[in-house]
């Protein structure tokens, strides 16, 4: 039985994916660093120290990565402030469907946990959330089961009668490896025949994936 749902939240409950890759480009392009397309795709669903490996590993340890978080984030913060956080389509009706459907709700996002509930309050969600499990609160990141694990046990509930929400590769591995219920959204990274086989749905947009998750928990 369906009794819980864990979202990642970059590129799943917010478009973040897509504006932290905006500045990443927008930055490599001026620097003239090449090929960092191709590398951020490498860096999405991970936390902060697999990211930071991942780079020097692909452009040598002496890449200025610190400074280069730096200006990113600035240029990040930037918009949010401005902007405010870009919340991805249907995301509050789901949460709102979910909730009162009686289903527990969690997230579990290799972005910090201060960040992660930052988000959240900023963009009126907090409310809908029993746990909240950052990036930064685990020892392994995705694929590694470690953060989903966390969240189920963080809700009181078994893996199996859970289902992640996830758009990047390594989240859809990490539910899996949990043994979860996998589900995916994609964002910037297409369903792949990996991914179709590790998911037990690949939805369309939230809404797809909301009208799935509530007739899931019916069976």
């Amino acid at each position: 039985m369906i009794t819980a749902v864990v979202f990642d939240m970059d590129g799943v409950l917010f478009d973040t994916e897509r504006l932290c890759q905006t500045c990443w480009l927008k930055l490599a392009e001026e620097d003239g660093i090449p090929n960092m397309e191709a590398v951020y795709a490498l860096c999405i669903g991970v936390n902060a120290q697999t990211t930071e490996r991942i780079v020097y590993e692909n452009f040598g340890k002496d890449f200025p990565y610190e400074e280069y978080c730096r200006r990113t984030s600035a240029m990040y913060n930037g918009y949010i402030e401005e902007h405010g956080v870009p919340v991805k389509d249907g995301v509050r009706e789901t949460l709102a469907k979910l909730a009162a459907a009686g289903l527990k709700i969690a997230v579990a996002s290799s972005s910090k946990r201060d960040k992660v509930l930052k988000h959240m309050e900023d963009a009126g969600i907090a409310q809908y959330f029993t746990a909240v499990v950052g990036g930064d609160t685990v020892t392994h990141s995705k694929p590694h089961p470690e953060i989903f694990l966390k969240a189920c046990e963080a809700l009181g509930v078994a893996p199996e009668n859970a289902i992640a929400v996830e758009d990047s590769h390594n989240g859809i591995r990490s539910a899996h490896a949990a043994g979860m219920t996998p589900v995916m959204v994609p964002d910037l990274l297409p369903a792949t025949e990996e991914m179709r086989e590790l998911s037990a749905y690949v939805a369309k947009d939230m809404n797809d994936a909301c009208g799935w998750m509530l007739k899931a928990q019916k069976r």
